[in-house]
């Protein structure tokens, strides 16, 4: 399926510039439900609800093993998780620690740090997107659903959970219809969604039965 998108954005600049050559390792660009502005779905990789990213045939680089990337995972996360010791009901830093096991596709970890943060700040629908998604990885498609649900009921018009309801409704429900309602109200309520041309042709495509 075409990338569910990261929503949350917690990052240093250092942060930013290390996980952003991760990235390009991997083949996979992460802006919102990737990394960056909200409701900028990646289109580089395919992942499937397992998790696992087909790297576009441009990429040159090989892309780094599950054990590169828990590692590399484990180092971004440590100086955050220091901080975390002297300040545990920070939810803003737990989401920082989520953001670092997400992009390395340690989607397990990073459910376990948003879920920490939403205790502390329920109403984060970026964050609560974001859990959404590491569900979805998981292929667990109905807990996906039911947080973007749960994130649009604190922001109706949050972009990148209308994209990824859409997004989980169709290729872990099978269900167009759904689909198509959800990224019909993203263009409406977002009618400059810079990404509006992809999701015309998500809307044509569900429209038309194709799988993907």
């Amino acid at each position: 399926m075409p990338n569910a998108i990261r929503t949350s954005n917690h990052w240093t600049s250092a942060q930013a510039y290390v996980l952003a050559t991760v990235c390009l390792l991997v083949g996979i660009a992460f802006g919102y439900l990737a990394r960056g502005t909200p409701g900028t779905p990646s289109s580089a990789s395919t992942p499937s609800p397992s998790g696992t990213a087909v790297a576009p045939a441009s990429v040159a680089s090989p892309s780094p093993s599950a054990g590169q990337l828990a590692a590399t995972a484990r180092n971004q996360a440590a100086p955050l998780l220091e901080q975390l010791g002297t300040s545990p009901d920070d939810a803003v830093l737990l989401a920082r620690i989520g953001d670092v096991y997400y992009d390395s596709q340690q989607y397990h970890d990073a459910q376990q740090y948003y879920e920490r943060s939403l205790r502390l700040k329920p109403e984060d629908a970026d964050v609560r997107a974001d859990l959404g998604t590491c569900y979805w990885y998981q292929g667990d498609a109905d807990t996906a659903l039911a947080q973007y649900q749960k994130a649009l009921s604190y922001q109706p018009h949050h972009a990148g959970a209308l994209y990824n309801l859409g997004m989980v409704r169709w290729q872990g429900k099978m269900d167009s219809k759904g689909a198509v309602q959800a990224w019909e109200t993203l263009l409406k309520v977002h009618p400059d969604y810079r990404d509006k041309d992809k999701v015309l042709d998500l809307i044509a495509k569900a429209k038309s039965g194709a799988s993907n």
